[in-house]
């Protein structure tokens, strides 16, 4: 198996877009979703056990416009829409996209990469299920897919499917990661129940989560996860509001993750986080799609340095709780990870991801860490990424960085 996880491995580097880095810039930049609508209609697909409880199949479909890139092989493909457990309990419906190879499945069944997507925004338009090109996930898909893997990628709750988008909560996107996976295996047989947690920006901290939470799918043998510059904590925020110090690139943000907790808790008041400028812009803050990017973008440049300071401590408070309910880690993780950032993060600052690494350290994780200097956000190198993938299915130990 290691010979072949290696070589399987090599062929998918190049095959993602013929760059050295393993996952396309816009899977990690958050940014305007470039959406585009399905020229062929798509057709039903009978699922044969669509299970029951979260990872059931509610529905499956072709999707008939993939680029040739994905297709080309004749690669199984179809967007499921499929129960996951929601934060804080009970059952909700996420949809996504799931990928099989063609040809015959190994023993044991295609291996599995499950990806969590970077930032696309927080309406239902958003969900890279609803884009011809999984906005800039196609790619990967691609590469993994032609070198012997399954993939399924979650659109997260609310996103390409009726919800609340619960933005930057680690642990609601992480139960959807792995839901997809059982969702996968419904949909197309000769699945194997190995598989890898992989994502980037938004998707890291899916993934970290997901690690944390892999023993609420016992039926899978979750093998590591590997996080490139997670949202692993972002409560830092809550200062950068205060003292009127966000990037440039963190302002906009900071709306998307307000709003985002407004409809999922009610006591949030929006109007203790909002004046200026962001008070008038903010339906324009919200837009997600090619026609709202320039309004978008122009509003995004009128936000002033104290726009979302909270009006009062309470309200500071209150916003802290929120967003350290949604960071990791929470708890000791199940498999070794490896995490990816750089140290000129303009959208996640180094400091709260070496935070939240000591503290999974203090855990007894084992982590490989790959620290960057002079990276940012949506330039890391990735060439790592691979072989850590390829030496956890071979069965290898991983290098760990917290001993």
């Amino acid at each position: 198996m290691r010979a072949r996880a290696y070589a399987a491995l090599a062929a998918s580097v190049l095959m993602l877009s013929g760059c050295s880095t393993v996952v396309p810039a816009l899977v990690l930049a958050p940014g305007i979703a470039v959406l585009s609508t399905w020229p062929q209609p798509s057709e039903p697909i009978e699922v044969a056990d669509p299970g029951v409880g979260n990872g059931s199949v509610v529905s499956a479909e072709t999707l008939p416009n993939l680029p040739w890139t994905v297709t080309r092989a004749g690669v199984k493909a179809a967007r499921v829409v499929y129960r996951s457990a929601g934060n804080g309990g009970g059952t909700t419906e996420v949809s996504g996209s799931v990928f099989t190879p063609a040809g015959d499945a190994p023993e044991g069944g295609w291996p599995v990469i499950s990806f969590g997507h970077g930032t696309t925004g927080i309406e239902q338009a958003c969900g890279p299920s609803l884009s011809r090109t999984l906005l800039g996930v196609a790619p990967l898909v691609a590469g993994y897919t032609a070198a012997g893997f399954a993939v399924a990628v979650t659109d997260y709750e609310g996103l390409g499917h009726p919800g609340v988008h619960r933005y930057l909560d680690n642990a609601s996107a992480g139960y959807n990661m792995i839901d997809a996976v059982r969702a996968l295996r419904h949909t197309f047989p000769d699945v194997s129940s190995r598989w890898v947690a992989f994502g980037g920006s938004q998707g890291g901290g899916a993934a970290w989560a997901a690690n944390e939470q892999a023993g609420y799918a016992p039926e899978l043998e979750l093998l590591g996860s590997v996080s490139l510059a997670p949202s692993a904590n972002v409560s830092g925020l809550v200062d950068k509001t205060e003292q009127g110090t966000l990037t440039a690139d963190q302002a906009p943000l900071v709306h998307w993750l307000l709003e985002s907790l407004s409809r999922a808790h009610p006591d949030l008041d929006l109007d203790d986080y909002r004046s200026g400028h962001v008070a008038e812009d903010w339906d324009v803050l919200s837009g997600c799609t090619p026609a709202t990017a320039s309004a978008r973008t122009d509003a995004a440049a009128r936000i002033g340095p104290l726009d979302f300071a909270p009006r009062t401590e309470q309200a500071a408070a209150l916003l802290d709780s929120y967003l350290g309910a949604m960071a990791v880690p929470q708890q000791r993780a199940t498999a070794p990870m490896l995490v990816v950032y750089g140290d000129a993060d303009t959208y996640i600052d180094v400091s709260w991801t070496d935070d939240a690494l000591a503290k999974a350290c203090a855990f007894g994780d084992a982590v490989t860490i790959d620290r960057q200097h002079g990276k940012g956000h949506s330039d890391l190198d990735g060439d790592a990424v691979n072989r850590w993938i390829g030496e956890r299915f071979a069965g290898d130990a991983a290098a760990n960085d917290c001993e």
